[in-house]
């Protein structure tokens, strides 16, 4: 009976992730004394992985570790936000802008069936740049938020770091 191990019981955690996201969350779970059992690849392209962890339910620390990955997913969950506010004021202006220059250009239509061809060159020309100014906005107003969603981002990757650093501290060396 000596040459055998010593019973561990596990406890099994499954998570879905981007396929960009796939080292962050292995990376960063094995501080919080999970360990990797399997990726399951998606069969489409761009899907979510899903990732399944086991770790020994009597680890020490467990409520405290369990804070802290707590604390790590709250992170993820504020980047993603942070990551898709990049492009939404930008969307809303742009399609605002295409919008007034859409209704303008129905104006213009109705205005040259009506037989009233000067007003509907007034209301043809803000519908024509209604229709091209959007992109222009939406990449200036784009560039504007990455830059300082980019400061935000890289606080917290420094917050992860010291949530995975002070997690690892209390695992069992």
């Amino acid at each position: 009976m000596s040459g055998r191990a010593d019973f561990i019981g596990y406890e099994y955690k499954d998570i879905t992730v981007n396929q960009e996201q796939e080292s962050l969350f292995v990376d960063g779970y094995t501080n919080f004394g999970w360990d990797l059992d399997s990726i399951a690849k998606p069969i489409k392209p761009l899907a979510s992985l899903k990732i399944k962890f086991k770790r020994d339910r009597k680890i020490r620390n467990k409520a405290e570790l369990t804070r802290l990955q707590r604390q790590f997913d709250a992170c993820i969950d504020e980047m993603e936000q942070l990551e898709r506010s990049k492009k939404t004021m930008a969307q809303i202006l742009a399609y605002g802008i295409a919008l007034i220059g859409t209704i303008c250009m129905a104006g213009s239509v109705f205005a040259v069936t009506s037989g009233l061809i000067t007003l509907s060159v007034i209301f043809a020309v803000p519908g024509f740049i209604g229709w091209i100014i959007p992109y222009f906005c939406y990449k200036k107003l784009y560039q504007k938020k990455s830059a300082e969603v980019a400061i935000l981002m890289n606080q917290k990757e420094d917050e992860l770091y010291e949530v995975s650093k002070k997690a690892n501290s209390l695992l069992p060396k």
